[in-house]
């Protein structure tokens, strides 16, 4: 952990070298791609219930409002770059149409 205090002008610093900052940054980025790729995970099992439901009683695999639905959110929370995402996360849910 680096040395938190203050520096003579009475402003927080921090002393450590680009280095330690970059691989503690590192780590941190290791343990959020972890928790995203869990949370994934959880959202292909629960897409697979509502899809295997939707099937059981008639329905179609994909609902195509509510998938755009999804789009739209996430074009709306991360711009042009989040319906890419978004997609690609609709794919790994319920397969290429």
């Amino acid at each position: 952990m680096p040395f938190r205090g203050l520096h003579p002008t009475q402003e927080p610093y921090v002393t450590t070298t680009p280095e330690a900052t970059i691989a503690d940054a590192r780590e941190r980025i290791d343990a959020l791609d972890d928790r995203i790729i869990g949370l994934i995970q959880e959202r292909m099992a629960v897409s697979s219930v509502v899809q295997r439901t939707r099937i059981a009683s008639g329905g179609r695999r994909v609902h195509l409002a509510r998938e755009m639905e999804i789009l739209g959110r996430y074009r709306d929370a991360l711009g042009r770059p989040g319906t890419s995402l978004a997609m690609t996360l609709l794919e790994l849910c319920r397969g290429r149409i």
